[in-house]
């Protein structure tokens, strides 16, 4: 059932995968998605989006990220003009009554996090690249993983009315801390091997031809054994294969791989290096 979702969403998913976004369904826990970049991870949370019909609510997690920015901040100059015009009034009313009245949802601006838990339509919340952002930061969301609701100081706790799917992705730069495993479910997607990668690029590329197909799966293949800086991505070989397309490519021939290397690889030493294997 979610590999014809999936599928519906263009997305070639596995038992595994799909298994554990049952899981994380049923039981209302979040997946934590690991594997190197640009193996379909980002992508799995915005096919669940499209095969759901639920909202994509996504936050891209950065270094220096803060709850201002995750979360929630204050709307100052609305807070600013309300005060000045309680002032203004001459109104007799006590501070502690303009006080509830400026820290109320009125005056709330709602970044990613929040939205996701006031939100009463369905949503896939995507925490993007989360070993991009410090250990302490990590703590501005275990509160939302593990029991979906958020703590606001002068505002109290607001606890979501629908639980959204929710998808972290790491790219696996550094060790995320415990406290956020134990809230997820886990969920490794690395590279794809031969038959899948063909299945996605026949999927993903319309009028690719099954040969085509073969060969570009097969050159993939031999590229990921090699030590390289960075393998090419899904994402890395839609790109070539369409390009190989537009080229007029019909197979793949040693003057058309040389010329489209820079397609599949970003570092110049990973192109000599690959250059002396096919020359």
């Amino acid at each position: 059932m979610v590999d014809e979702a999936l599928l519906g969403a263009k997305y070639l998913s596995n038992r595994t995968i799909s298994t554990t976004v049952f899981l994380s369904i049923v039981l209302r826990k979040p997946i934590l998605v690991e594997g190197p970049a640009g193996t379909g991870k980002t992508e799995l949370a915005k096919a669940l989006s499209s095969s759901l019909g639920a909202e994509l609510i996504r936050l891209q997690c950065y270094e220096g990220l803060d709850d201002a920015k995750a979360i929630y901040e204050w709307n100052y100059s609305k807070q600013l003009l309300r005060i000045q015009s309680a002032q203004a009034s001459g109104a007799s009313a006590e501070w502690d009554e303009v006080k509830s009245d400026i820290f109320s949802s009125e005056f709330l601006l709602y970044r990613p996090l929040l939205k996701a838990i006031v939100t009463s339509a369905p949503a896939v919340l995507l925490i993007d690249e989360i070993d991009r952002v410090e250990v302490e930061t990590e703590a501005l969301f275990l509160e939302l993983l593990s029991d979906f609701q958020v703590t606001i100081p002068e505002y109290g706790t607001i606890s979501a009315t629908r639980h959204p799917l929710v998808i972290l992705t790491s790219n696996n730069t550094r060790e995320l801390s415990e406290a956020l495993k134990r809230r997820c479910l886990f969920l490794h997607i690395g590279y794809p091997d031969r038959d899948r990668e063909k299945a996605i690029l026949t999927m993903r590329v319309p009028g690719l031809s099954s040969a085509l197909a073969n060969s570009i799966a097969d050159f993939l293949a031999m590229l990921r054994t090699l030590d390289l800086k960075k393998h090419p991505s899904i994402s890395e070989s839609l790109d070539w294969a369409i390009t190989l397309m537009t080229l007029g490519a019909t197979e793949l021939e040693q003057p058309m791989v040389i010329s489209t290397l820079n397609v599949l690889l970003k570092y110049q030493a990973d192109i000599e290096k690959v250059l002396s294997k096919v020359s």
